[in-house]
């Protein structure tokens, strides 16, 4: 008495036939398996912290960017390849700096000595003015020496060193750096003077 008749088993196959066909094609549509709650709520977290007003974007740029300076600040502090600025990447700019800085160089004292001969033209003493005139020429004529001598060893270095690397713009990069003051050279120097540099750079 309880059994279904023909109509009724065929009625109930087709409902379900019906079904599984409208969850085949939701999955199709879908094109990937519904996502655990976990990963759920990850996706929630991650599009709540995407900034949507100007004001959050500002706020994020900023962040950015102090979290941008304050790596860019420490790797000047401890040379870290990856977040100095584009001009001092890369191995030859790398030994170039070494180079410079193992070794002591006339051109450091250039300025220190340039502001003293400044103010003994200044201070009024006849005697002082022209020991001030007469050093200056002198002080810029072994500059200019002490820059050639650099440029033909630093050449002669980076030929031996990196034979397929550009060398453009390099001696100025080394020029620039030697007439700073060592304590002041950005990024810091990473060797002692007369330390010996290693044979290759990577």
């Amino acid at each position: 008495m309880f059994r279904r008749t023909k109509s009724e088993s065929s009625s109930f196959a087709d409902t379900s036939a019906e079904a599984a066909a409208e969850g085949s094609a939701a999955a199709q549509k879908k094109g990937r398996p519904t996502p655990s709650r976990r990963d759920a709520e990850a996706a929630n977290k991650v599009k709540a912290k995407v900034p949507r007003t100007r004001k959050e974007r500002a706020a994020a740029r900023r962040v950015t960017r102090t979290d941008s300076t304050a790596k860019m600040r420490e790797a000047m502090r401890t040379g870290e390849e990856r977040y100095l600025p584009a001009r001092d990447q890369g191995q030859v700019r790398r030994f170039v700096r070494d180079y410079v800085d193992h070794s002591f160089s006339v051109m450091e004292l250039m300025l220190p000595v340039m502001v003293v001969l400044l103010v003994f033209g200044y201070v009024g003493s006849t005697a002082l003015a022209t020991v001030s005139s007469a050093a200056l020429p002198a002080l810029l004529l072994v500059v200019v020496v002490d820059a050639l001598r650099l440029r033909w060893k630093l050449r002669r270095e980076l030929t031996r060193r990196f034979p397929e690397a550009a060398q453009q713009g390099v001696t100025m990069y080394a020029v620039m750096r030697s007439l700073q003051v060592r304590f002041l050279r950005q990024p810091k120097p990473q060797v002692k003077i007369g330390q010996h540099l290693p044979e290759r750079y990577r």
